[in-house]
């Protein structure tokens, strides 16, 4: 389905190496402020207090937040658990509390605010907990792109995947770079936002490379550069649906989910915009730099078995 009919190719490749430039600079950036302010993790990697309260009624989370603002505490989450009456807390400990003295803190503010309020479970996360999970998303992101890598090579070319792979890691880390400069709360939700933006991405790419594949073998007589052209070009219809279906959805969660969904739908927002850029514009220049040929992706003719001689 082409909503947008695009008769001439547009010559993307004509100005590949000012676009890489641009995605160079962007990336260093981001490697920049992930170096130098770090992402700014919340309690599920640094450790910290999560309780469990239920009310008798249901209870607006926003008048929660309110109560826990008016008490002095900060970086906290609030969200709602199973049901409308029942809440989760999870916050970090100040230097020199402990996980008991900063439960009944909160639930005398809490109480203060609502006599129905009451303390199900607190459980302390440990900083230890929030070093392995660190390990673990850091570990299935590696294994992500390995298995990513090695896809595209048997499916197309290894000049594929390796071209793929650098244009997707390169949204991941910008990803990263605006959570470390503007020091928005980087939390598991987001972690698996980022890790749906790898596989995201790549399926743009997968598109591209198809076509591309295609052209190969139905373009005989043109070059590198007009093979690639039309292939973004062929596509662009569909990257305009696709993407502006998703980004849609993900507006309305990161417009009306509140802050539980808010920086997951805002890291899905920064991956999809940089996913077509990266798709189009550092996947495509980059096999070509790396001298895709013709040859590449034609099979080579069966040998003609010969007859055995009785």
């Amino acid at each position: 389905m082409e909503f947008f009919k695009i008769r001439r190719d547009i010559p993307f490749m004509r100005h590949a190496l000012a676009f890489n430039v641009v995605s160079l600079v962007t990336f260093l950036f981001a490697v920049f402020f992930l170096a130098t302010k770090g992402l700014n993790f919340s309690i599920e990697f640094t450790g910290g207090t999560v309780m469990e309260i239920n009310y008798e009624h249901a209870v607006e989370v926003d008048k929660i937040r309110k109560a826990l603002d008016a008490g002095g505490y900060h970086d906290y989450s609030v969200q709602n658990f199973g049901s409308s009456r029942d809440v989760l807390i999870r916050m970090p400990l100040k230097p020199g509390q402990n996980s008991a003295e900063l439960s009944k803190a909160v639930m005398e503010r809490l109480s203060a605010d609502d006599k129905t309020a009451k303390l199900q479970r607190v459980e302390f996360v440990g900083p230890q907990v929030g070093r392995e999970l660190a390990e673990n998303g850091a570990l299935a992101l590696l294994i992500t792109s390995i298995c990513i890598v090695g896809y595209l090579a048997l499916r197309f070319e290894w000049k594929f995947g390796v071209a793929a792979i650098i244009a997707n890691l390169h949204d991941v880390v910008i990803i990263l770079g605006f959570f470390a400069f503007f020091q928005w709360e980087f939390s598991l939700p987001v972690l698996a936002a980022v890790l749906a933006v790898l596989g995201y991405s790549v399926n743009e790419s997968v598109v591209i490379a198809d076509r591309i594949r295609e052209n190969f073998r139905k373009m005989r007589k043109a070059s590198v550069t007009e093979i690639i052209d039309n292939a973004i070009t062929r596509t662009t219809s569909r990257t305009i649906i696709t993407h502006g279906c998703t980004q849609m959805m993900v507006t309305s969660m990161l417009v009306f989910g509140g802050p539980a969904l808010h920086y997951f739908a805002l890291a899905l927002t920064i991956g999809i915009c940089f996913g077509i850029y990266s798709s189009v514009l550092v996947m495509a220049p980059l096999v070509r730099w790396l001298g895709i040929r013709p040859d590449d992706m034609m099979r080579p003719p069966r040998k003609e078995k010969e007859e055995a001689v009785v």
